[in-house]
């Protein structure tokens, strides 16, 4: 039995999507389930139909299919969006590009990769290990490159490495009509035309579908110590990041967790861990560069009112840190459990930061929900889990004025709506507040790319003013 209530444009478009992908196109309401899930409080929405290519030139035949009916479609990577980027809002045709997992080239004197869309950067790492590389963008979730590049992301080492901004080096995208183009390329710079390759990084699929990248590595350093320090007050961690990153010291993460993040992280992993502001720190570099620093770090650490410091002693011990704080989504869920609430997150100049998460946090505090605090804090995001039952009216209502009074402070601070989830659906009521009249250009953009309006249609923005 197929999903009911198909539109016109679908059922043709997947009349004849089944003639070229035969079992590689699903159409069950059983099956579609996945691809139209959300993590979070957004509502599902599946798809009429998900097609399942292995190539770009099958994505190409796939999309002019699409273009000719004026079907929607939906870029589909590991679904772990977390605004509603990868859900079917208008119904449409998902492109679930997993299968192309490839990776093409890696050229180790030049330091650089070329992987299709599909594969994870678990795996791209797995295969670089005996390279000496890494590709150093370090995420919680078990996602695609594609569709990291489609949202910008960033994680744990933006510090040191740079985001997807950064390390995309060119593209190889599938326009609306079919039409393949590359952008960019191998050349570590060049002044030669628009730049297009960061037109499609971050456009969350609205113009056109990734199907391969060309990615920056890393050099995977000689020498890295983790150290994690906790602080009686939040202004004492925040003021020590914003030190620690202008002594030019050889900083590769600095993660923040709240003193509520912390009592759920003991109670997640039956740990002891001072239930305080806590910060995560990683050195990288060469053996006597890393101690050097080790040893400026903690004087700093120390002097800036710690009031415990802990100094991973082994590679395993570094590890088990580090994990704790992967682990900080599942533990604050844990708070409530069966509450998926909403994780949301801002960016913000580092001289501001202390001052926006002083703000939230006093806003939070005049009422009853619970929310985690963290953050990859050496560039100025952080994240709250809103802890509130949807089912609740005067919970969600409480959830949604916080999660926009954050963005609101961010705003006001030179800062932004998200630092690295993206707009997809939640996000896109603070476009107009963000980006004024520079709205209105990106519409035109949109228009000219995808004039049908196929394109993930609805997401970051809607044509309509």
């Amino acid at each position: 039995m197929t999903k009911d209530c198909q539109s016109p444009a679908s059922a043709a478009a997947i009349a004849d999507l089944a003639e070229l992908f035969g079992d590689r196109l699903l159409s069950f309401a059983s099956a579609l389930d996945h691809y139209g899930a959300t993590e979070f409080w957004i509502a599902s929405a599946l798809p009429d139909a998900v097609v399942r290519p292995a190539s770009t030139e099958e994505v190409a035949q796939a999309m002019a299919i699409c273009h000719r009916h004026g079907a929607p479609v939906i870029p589909f990577g590991a679904g772990s969006s977390m605004e509603g980027q990868v859900i079917a809002s208008a119904g449409g045709i998902t492109f679930d590009l997993s299968l192309m997992d490839r990776i093409l080239s890696v050229n180790p004197e030049d330091m650089d990769c070329v992987v299709q869309a599909g594969l994870t950067r678990q795996r791209l790492n797995e295969e670089l290990r005996s390279t000496g590389l890494f590709f150093p963008v370090d995420l919680g979730a078990h996602a695609t490159l594609g569709g990291m590049a489609s949202t910008r992301a960033s994680g744990t080492m933006t510090v040191r490495h740079g985001s997807m901004r950064e390390l995309v080096m060119g593209l190889t995208v599938v326009l609306p009509d079919g039409q393949v183009i590359r952008t960019g390329g191998r050349a570590r710079k060049s002044a030669a035309g628009y730049d297009l390759t960061h037109l499609f990084v971050g456009a969350e699929g609205t113009l056109g579908i990734i199907t391969e990248i060309t990615l920056r590595l890393a050099g995977i350093p000689a020498a890295t110590r983790t150290v994690l320090a906790s602080f009686p007050l939040l202004d004492q961690a925040t003021a020590c990041v914003a030190a620690a990153l202008q002594m030019g010291l050889g900083l590769q993460r600095i993660e923040l967790a709240d003193d509520l993040q912390m009592r759920a992280i003991n109670a997640h992993r039956q740990a002891d861990l001072p239930e305080v502001p806590t910060l995560w720190i990683e050195l990288a570099g060469s053996k006597p560069a890393v101690a050097h620093d080790l040893d400026i770090l903690t004087d700093l650490i120390r002097d800036g009112g710690a009031s415990r410091i802990e100094l991973a002693q082994s590679p395993d011990d570094a590890t088990r840190l580090w994990r704790v704080r992967h682990d900080a989504l599942y533990a604050a869920r844990a708070l409530r459990p069966g509450i998926k609430g909403l994780s949301t997150d801002v960016c913000v100049p580092i001289s501001r930061l202390a001052e926006c998460i002083s703000a939230i946090k006093a806003e939070i505090a005049r009422t009853d929900l619970l929310a985690p605090l963290v953050g990859h804090v050496g560039d100025g995001n952080f994240h709250l889990v809103l802890l509130f039952d949807p089912n609740d009216p005067d919970e969600t209502a409480t959830g949604r004025r916080i999660s926009q009074r954050l963005v609101e402070m961010a705003l006001s601070m030179d800062g932004t709506s998200t630092g690295e989830h993206g707009v997809g659906l939640g996000k896109k009521s603070y476009m107009a507040a963000e980006h004024g009249p520079a709205l209105d250009l990106m519409r035109r953009l949109k228009q000219a790319v995808d004039p049908r309006g196929i394109m993930n249609p609805g997401k970051i923005f809607d044509m309509q003013g």
